[in-house]
């Protein structure tokens, strides 16, 4: 009977240290980031990427639009994608974090709040400085490059997957500098397809079950 009873004991251990490792897991990692988001977020940057690519078509055509009206356009399309995407994720997120009866605000989400903010703060004022001195071809590189950095510095935070996504972002918007006139299509693989793809696979790893 001892053998027994201490394969029952070596058992009731690793069940233990497993649960106190998730336990860890849940409050230092925001665990509820859900896959279905990375694929809203790739649909409204599709969606917002074909729109834009009409309205190019239309301003190059000399449809006798002003360049001053045609930026303010395009400003205007990309914060409507931005605040879609935004919605969209943070809905999914939280139907997720009510089933799994996880906090969806708590000290792991703030941390990873606060290490995705600040690449992306300083890509914004990167891009601003770029718009006022005229330099729209490299808009869309250096979107993608900090918004990778951004994954990158977060996923300590959050699932480590979301690290070669980031990856994936700053190698398109590297490559995308040596092509800055192709910077729309670039933009749409990175931010519409990565996505989609990415979310697919955080589902079917994570939550298809």
């Amino acid at each position: 009977m001892a053998p027994n009873s201490d394969s029952q004991t070596t058992e009731q251990s690793l069940e233990t240290l497993q649960d106190i490792k998730r336990m860890m897991e849940r409050s230092s990692r925001f665990i509820s980031l859900s896959g279905l988001s990375g694929v809203s977020t790739g649909a409204c940057a599709i969606i917002g990427a074909f729109i834009a690519h009409r309205w190019i078509g239309e301003y190059l055509s000399n449809a006798g639009e002003g360049r001053d009206t045609f930026e303010t356009k395009m400003l205007g399309l990309a914060i409507g994608v931005m605040a879609a995407a935004l919605l969209t994720s943070t809905w999914f997120t939280w139907r997720k974090a009510r089933k799994s009866q996880l906090p969806i605000w708590g000290h792991a989400s703030k941390k990873l709040a606060i290490n995705i903010a600040i690449p992306l703060a300083a890509g914004g004022f990167f891009a601003l400085g770029l718009l006022q001195h005229g330099g729209w071809n490299f808009i869309a590189p250096a979107c993608l490059v900090f918004y990778g950095l951004a994954l990158v510095n977060a996923s300590k935070y959050t699932l480590t997957d979301i690290r070669y996504l980031g990856f994936l972002e700053i190698a398109l918007g590297c490559i995308n500098m040596y092509f800055p006139h192709e910077g729309l299509y670039f933009w749409t693989t990175g931010f519409g397809l990565l996505h989609i793809i990415y979310g697919l696979i955080m589902w079917w790893k994570y939550e298809r079950s």
